[in-house]
């Protein structure tokens, strides 16, 4: 059994391990936390847990469940640059891949309990009514959902590969390294009007008050990207693909979707091209048989460059 805390009282005088209450929903245990003032102290956490390269190499399909609460601006502003490119990819894949396979994790919990209600007919609960107003199904002003509504529930409350959405925090961040990573968590520069957003340090005319969403830690950020490939009317077409392979018995991966992303970036086809190269470059496909292991631990930045 892997001794975290004899770990942790020994890495460094400023790391960490105390308990705090659940964060989010269902987590499987207490989280417990784990303070870092370096990379390295992320690295070596890894080490001792055994989530490496290595036993992913051996074919160990296993992420821990660690959970980064913030992005650190010393990530950005100084060691991103001073990390080897191998090193700083492995870093941040290892980092983010918990958060995806989390958010995963969570919309699977939704859609085994959506199916459990449409089986016994629940379909005026206030569960799934607040399910059916949060995939923008439903407004709150509209009576029960019908069984058409239910079915395009059905439709959008599923998963979206891990690989892509690895791909895509790869390409929206740049590694974790952009300035709406920095300042707001931002992994996926989903679009975002008025004052609260991020502004861009030069704003596109004609696009009106814009900026890129903030978010209070990752996990929020890769939550809202979920949402958003799941709700909103530009990627239905990346739904109804995955629709089709699901009819086929199939679980859908990464390549196969990416395609129907044309409207994610002004890019279009060039986008789709770039996420299609970095799927294969980092070999991301691997991703979509992992599963989440114990124990939850929070990774959560102290020191200089913590913000």
């Amino acid at each position: 059994m892997i001794r975290i805390r004899h770990f942790l009282r020994t890495v460094t005088a400023c790391c960490l391990l105390v308990g705090l209450a659940p964060v989010g929903s269902a987590l499987p245990e207490e989280p417990q936390v784990f303070e870092f003032n370096s990379y390295k102290d992320i690295v070596e956490l890894f080490d001792q847990l055994g989530y490496t390269e290595a036993a992913w190499n051996e074919g160990l399909r296993e992420v821990n469940r660690v959970y980064l609460q913030n992005m650190p601006s010393r990530w950005r502003q100084k060691h991103s640059s001073e990390v080897e490119i191998k090193m700083k990819k492995e870093l941040f894949l290892r980092t983010l891949a918990p958060l995806v396979l989390r958010s995963n994790e969570l919309i699977m919990e939704e859609r085994a309990q959506l199916l459990a209600m449409l089986e016994v007919g629940l379909s005026d609960d206030p569960w799934l009514r607040a399910l059916a107003e949060k995939y923008r199904v439903a407004k709150p002003e509209d009576p029960a959902p019908g069984p058409q509504q239910l079915d395009e529930l059905l439709h959008r409350v599923d998963f979206v590969p891990n690989s892509l959405a690895l791909a895509q925090t790869i390409e929206e961040s740049g590694w974790g390294t952009s300035r709406f990573a920095d300042v707001g968590n931002a992994m996926f520069g989903q679009w975002a009007w008025g004052e609260d957003a991020i502004k861009p340090e030069q704003q596109r005319s004609g696009k009106g008050n814009y900026g890129i969403r903030a978010f209070d830690s990752p996990q929020d950020s890769v939550n809202g990207y979920m949402l958003n490939i799941n709700s909103h009317p530009a990627y239905a077409d990346l739904r109804n693909k995955r629709a089709v392979i699901r009819s086929e018995g199939r679980a859908p991966g990464g390549p196969e979707l990416t395609d129907t992303l044309l409207k994610y970036s002004e890019r279009g086809q060039h986008y789709v091209d770039t996420l299609n190269s970095i799927m294969r470059v980092n070999k991301l496909v691997e991703i979509d048989e992992a599963h989440l292991v114990d124990p939850v631990i929070l990774l959560v930045p102290v020191g200089e460059g913590a913000d």
